[in-house]
């Protein structure tokens, strides 16, 4: 059983008068333990894709199954249970929370599960992503690479089933974005943890084992293919 299954999923937007369809049935499923990268231009659906799977949006038409599970059929507390526990997002617009410190964003999610530690934990994934020395900024304090890779490590630190991100490196430099990289495969290979990028970025979809092309809300290329090696060294403690 696939971990995501997407059957015949169609979304079509209503602005005043006018339909605009961003996804026209769509067939996809992610297996477990899945690298896989979105690739397409600007308006192709890939965003919109993402939150459907990631229980934030509902198809026009179609069927969405997390885990075997119709998420049609579940009630908003169930889906949120789903978000916290299962997903990690990374959002393009980064959606930290102003008053929070880094520190703090990081370790919210863990907050909500209850998990021991969490101080702890979401200090050393900060530090994973370049961000030592910087816990106790705000979000208005960190430039937007700085805020991404906040954002990063509040998806990452909870070690999700799966990982939802959107152009995940958009507002990194190359070696940060490498760097990141190389955490998220090293996440994948060791812990099984499943990736779901939407990305234009060549260096995401050289990293990636799987590459599914969009254009006007239609899959027109799904290919398997050889990953880059990780560079770096350093393994998952």
């Amino acid at each position: 059983m696939a971990l995501v299954e997407l059957r015949g999923i169609t979304k079509t937007y209503v602005q005043g008068k006018v339909q605009v369809p961003a996804l026209r049935g769509i067939d996809l499923d992610i297996e477990r333990g899945e690298f896989t990268a979105l690739a397409g231009p600007s308006g192709s659906g890939k965003t919109t894709l993402l939150n459907i799977i990631g229980c934030l949006d509902i198809p026009t038409s179609g069927t969405v199954r997390l885990e075997g599970r119709d998420l049609a059929r579940l009630g908003p507390n169930e889906l949120a249970d789903i978000r916290l526990e299962k997903i990690g997002f990374v959002f393009q617009s980064f959606n930290l929370i102003p008053v929070l410190t880094a520190l703090e964003n990081v370790e919210f999610p863990l907050a909500l599960l209850g998990r021991p530690g969490a101080s702890r934990l979401a200090a050393e994934m900060l530090a994973r992503v370049g961000l030592a020395g910087m816990e106790h900024r705000r979000p208005g304090e960190l430039s937007g690479g700085q805020q991404q890779r906040v954002a990063i490590a509040r998806a990452l630190v909870k070690e999700p089933t799966l990982v939802l991100a959107d152009e995940p490196t958009a507002n990194l430099d190359s070696e940060t974005g490498e760097a990141v990289l190389q955490l998220m495969q090293q996440l994948n290979e060791e812990r099984g943890v499943t990736f779901l990028f939407s990305t234009h970025d060549p260096m995401v979809m050289a990293y990636s084992r799987r590459l599914v092309r969009l254009r006007d809300g239609v899959i027109v290329a799904d290919e398997r293919r050889s990953p880059r090696a990780a560079a770096g060294e350093a393994r998952l403690s």
